[in-house]
């Protein structure tokens, strides 16, 4: 069990009470850690986010005990339905032993908040409204012992102490740089647009994935690299927007916002993506992608979830991968605690990297090539136009894409699926 701490230690910070965040500290609190996790806002906060959920992410909020019935407020969805090429295919999520069959959809102006509040009951102690500065660290070892922070309304100075502290500050991760981890220029980043429209479509029961993106507005249309959403919310709205990726010249001319008006005008008229039926201002984000900042653990400092760039190559999910990264760094943590010298304690810890790499690096490494070979609009037209004629291929490229197999007794695709993501290098 954790010893006693007073209010501003703990046996572990955790800096950011995203997917990422709560996660860890959840299963920290589980496991009788003394966690404070901290948020530089308050809940309920908005989140730029497809808001879709992958089958891969209702098995994370199963694990955690969240309440995902739809009276609790969540659209369970079937399938993705994938238009490209004049064709439009409908795919149910496969059915897997190790994966549910059914995906769900929440705003995640509250998702993160049912997240952050379970963490809470585990008993992890929550602190809103603070905003998390420069890291404490111990001039002999170099070591992270805590971090300064202003906290409330007030903007109060404090200091929190633990000998461990998560990075789950997002993308932007000041905690991070301030340890000197800085971003991989080599490694890929996309681009996340939306927002909401009050429409007829939104009891969708498939999310929706347009793989063309065109840009319509010059004298000439362009084929742009990366795909369109539609995904119906319940509520009597749909979460419309793009994601986008640096891989092509157009990345950094083009106002994505503007593209992403421009894409909604050239939709049927009845479907009501117009500006009068708008119910927000469109929103982006970055998504970091496929490790792009390493190493995972330093210095006492280990990075989950976007903070570590952990979103899905294939397909810019993140939501799932912060989660496991979550539970993969509060497993080490947790074994971690329990050695007796400094020596081993940073043995267990530096496991955690190795833990990411074994996991995702195979198969982040696929995505990086394939997120390339989909930069060229000529390559990504062809696979769109021919593979959609198949099927069975396309079954293949769903579970690829969304990384859903089952990792032994599996089919004949997942095997091959996961016997490629073994012989890719890691990295």
């Amino acid at each position: 069990m954790a010893e006693a701490h007073s209010e501003h230690s703990a046996d572990v910070i955790v800096v950011g009470a995203g997917p990422a965040g709560s996660t860890t500290a959840y299963y920290l609190a589980k496991a009788g850690l003394d966690v404070l996790l901290l948020e530089k806002t308050a809940f309920p906060r908005e989140k730029v986010c497809g808001d879709g959920l992958t089958p891969r992410a209702t098995k994370q909020l199963i694990s955690m005990g969240i309440d995902i019935s739809e009276e609790a407020g969540w659209l369970r969805n079937k399938g993705l339905r994938i238009i490209a090429g004049g064709q439009r295919l409908q795919l149910d999520w496969p059915e897997l032993a190790a994966y549910p069959d059914y995906g769900l959809v929440r705003k995640r102006d509250d998702f993160d908040e049912q997240l952050a509040r379970q963490a809470q009951k585990a008993g992890a102690r929550l602190h809103e409204r603070c905003n998390v500065g420069a890291p404490i660290i111990d001039d002999r070892t170099g070591h992270i012992t805590g971090v300064h922070a202003k906290l409330g309304e007030e903007k109060t100075p404090v200091t929190f102490h633990a000998p461990l502290v998560v990075a789950a500050d997002g993308n932007s991760t000041r905690l991070s740089l301030a340890m000197g981890l800085h971003r991989r220029e080599d490694r890929p980043m996309g681009v996340a647009v939306r927002t909401y429209f009050t429409s007829p479509r939104h009891d969708d029961d498939y999310l929706e994935s347009w793989l063309e993106l065109w840009d319509r507005r010059g004298a000439q249309d362009r084929l742009l690299p990366g795909y369109g959403w539609i995904f119906g919310m319940g509520d009597g709205t749909s979460n419309v927007g793009l994601g986008v990726l640096n891989t092509s010249s157009s990345f950094k001319e083009l106002d994505w916002r503007e593209v992403l008006k421009a894409w909604c005008a050239s939709m049927p008229e009845d479907w009501g993506y117009t500006d009068e039926n708008m119910t927000g201002p469109i929103r982006g984000a970055a998504l970091p992608m496929a490790f792009n900042r390493q190493p995972h653990y330093t210095k006492g400092v280990l990075l989950v979830g976007d903070a570590g760039g952990l979103v899905n190559p294939f397909n810019g999910e993140g939501i799932a991968y912060a989660m496991e990264s979550g539970q993969m760094a509060a497993d080490v943590i947790v074994q971690a605690h329990a050695r007796q010298t400094p020596h081993l304690r940073e043995l267990a810890l530096h496991r955690y990297p190795k833990v990411l790499k074994d996991t995702y690096g195979g198969y982040y490494t696929m995505g990086r090539a394939f997120v390339k070979l989909i930069g060229n609009p000529k390559i990504m037209k062809l696979a769109a136009e021919r593979g959609l004629t198949h099927p069975m291929l396309m079954r293949f490229t769903l579970k690829m894409l969304a990384n859903l197999t089952d990792p032994t007794g599996g089919d004949a695709m997942d095997r091959i699926i996961n016997g490629l993501a073994k012989v890719a290098p890691s990295s």
